[in-house]
C-alpha cells in the first residue's frame, strides 16, 4: 500500500493546499528543508529532490503519515468543539501533534488546516470524518516536503 503514486502527482493533486512560509538555506547534502509557517518551524523530508529548494518565500505541501497508536486520528466530540482552537505542536525533529479544521477528506487521507494547511494520510481507512469537523491528531516522522 502507497500513498503516492510519484512526487510530481503528489505535489500536483494536493498544490492547492500547499503551505505558504519561508524557506532557510540548508546544508550540503541535508534532506531536511527547514520551513516556517503557520509561526511554526518544521524539518521536512524533501521529496523534491536536491538543489530545488532556494531559501526564501515558498509554497510547499506538508504531508504526514498519521499515527494510529494510542488516541489516534479523531473527529473532536460535541463537549470539545467549545474549546476547540487550531493548534500544532512540534514533537521530536520532524512530527507534529494538533487540531485543526478538516478542509479535505478520502478513505486514507485528511487535508487538516491547524495553524497551516497539512495533508495527513493512513496506510488503512480513517474514522468517518466530513470537511468543517474539528479533528486531532499526531503524525510519525518524518514529515515530508513537496516542494511547489
Amino acid at each position: 500500500m502507497t500513498l503516492e503514486s510519484s512526487e510530481l502527482e503528489f505535489a500536483s493533486r494536493y498544490e492547492a493546499f500547499a503551505a505558504q512560509g519561508q524557506l532557510y538555506s540548508q546544508r550540503e547534502g541535508s534532506p531536511l528543508l527547514e520551513f516556517a509557517s503557520g509561526g511554526r518551524v518544521l524539518y521536512l523530508f524533501d521529496r523534491s529532490g536536491p538543489y530545488r529548494g532556494r531559501p526564501g518565500p515558498a509554497r510547499v505541501v506538508v504531508h504526514g503519515v498519521l499515527d494510529r497508536r494510542g488516541d489516534g486520528p479523531r473527529v473532536l466530540t460535541p463537549d470539545e468543539l467549545g474549546r476547540a482552537r487550531e493548534a500544532l505542536t512540534v514533537v521530536g525533529v520532524s512530527e507534529v501533534e494538533g487540531v485543526g479544521k478538516l478542509l479535505a477528506v478520502s478513505r486514507r487521507v485528511w487535508v487538516v488546516h491547524a495553524r497551516l494547511p497539512l495533508v495527513l494520510g493512513a496506510f488503512e481507512e480513517l474514522p468517518g470524518a466530513e470537511v468543517g469537523e474539528w479533528v486531532s491528531f499526531r503524525t510519525l516522522p518524518p514529515l515530508h516536503g513537496f516542494l511547489l
